[in-house]
């Protein structure tokens, strides 16, 4: 058995095991990952799809134990849509930061289905940031990382990091407006890399041993797409579209919106900063300049 396997439990460390969703892509790599946490009493981190392969692969791996919560880190489909269903089959509570909408930016406009949001997730707790999960062998801390999505969670356990969607070893994280905000991820970024070494259990992809060293390359990655993004525009005005062209020339082309909706997350915090100023509604086919 191989730790890219789909449906088989893989056990990473003591008491954490993985079992990944048949939901590979792109944007997912080889699929959602969700983990199971604890022996007798465990907890589960992002149930996944609404997938009814996926929801007997994790029935399976809990061999009959009740799970004492269902931890999701945010509310795109492929982390919560197995939610209600692994609830109603468990009897476990469904525990989250808030609903789609929870932590978003005041006026960030409308937030629609059509980059995975699940606007029908309902926890049964909202979690605080700072909070505290006490669990049979093992305590998790909740840190509240908006960013990629404005409920994103991360949660710790002082070995390892829980991250989601926000960092991630196999590729940078999609920040798209409105749900997404680029201030907000490198706040969240510079957050998490002063809790100190963790190992990086994220929602795709393979596990990331070191952690400090990640979290400071996607610092630094944004860092330079902020830079480079200014760049083009002392050019001239350019929309999200036509820059993402220029800085991502050989990306897969199912990402060519994705990407363009990060550079508008990048342009719209230059905005906030007055570097740069758009003519017309925010949207990745509106001209910006620079200011």
């Amino acid at each position: 058995m191989t730790s890219a396997q789909v449906g088989w439990g893989v056990q990473l460390a003591p008491g954490v095991v993985r079992i990944r969703a048949p939901n590979p892509s792109p944007f997912t790599a080889q699929g959602t990952n969700t983990y199971i946490l604890g022996e007798t009493s465990p907890c589960v981190i992002d149930p996944g799809p609404d997938h009814e392969g996926h929801l007997e692969a994790v029935l399976a791996e809990l061999r009959g134990r009740r799970p004492a919560a269902i931890l999701v880190t945010h509310a795109h489909r492929d982390h919560s849509g197995l939610a209600p269903a692994l609830a109603h089959r468990t009897g476990a509570p469904v525990m989250a930061f808030g609903d789609a909408w929870a932590g978003l930016r005041p006026g960030s406009g409308r937030l629609g289905p059509e980059w995975g949001a699940d606007l029908h997730f309902a926890p049964d707790q909202l979690l605080a940031d700072g909070e505290r999960i006490r669990l049979e062998d093992r305590d998790l801390i909740v840190w509240h990382t908006p960013g990629h999505m404005g409920n994103h969670l991360c949660f710790d356990d002082g070995a390892g990091l829980f991250t989601g969607d926000h960092a991630m070893g196999f590729a940078t994280s999609i920040v798209s407006p409105p749900e997404g905000d680029m201030g907000d991820y490198i706040r969240s970024l510079e957050r998490l890399l002063t809790l100190g070494q963790r190992q990086l259990l994220p929602g795709h992809g393979e596990p990331v041993a070191d952690g400090q060293a990640r979290l400071s390359e996607l610092m630094a990655h944004r860092r330079t797409r902020e830079a480079q993004v200014l760049l083009l525009l002392k050019q001239g005005p350019a929309t999200p579209v036509e820059v993402a062209k220029v800085l991502y020339p050989n990306l897969h082309s199912q990402l060519g919106s994705a990407a363009a909706r990060t550079v508008l997350a990048h342009l719209l915090l230059l905005e906030r900063t007055s570097q740069v100023a758009r003519e017309g509604p925010p949207g990745i086919d509106t001209p910006f300049r620079c200011v």
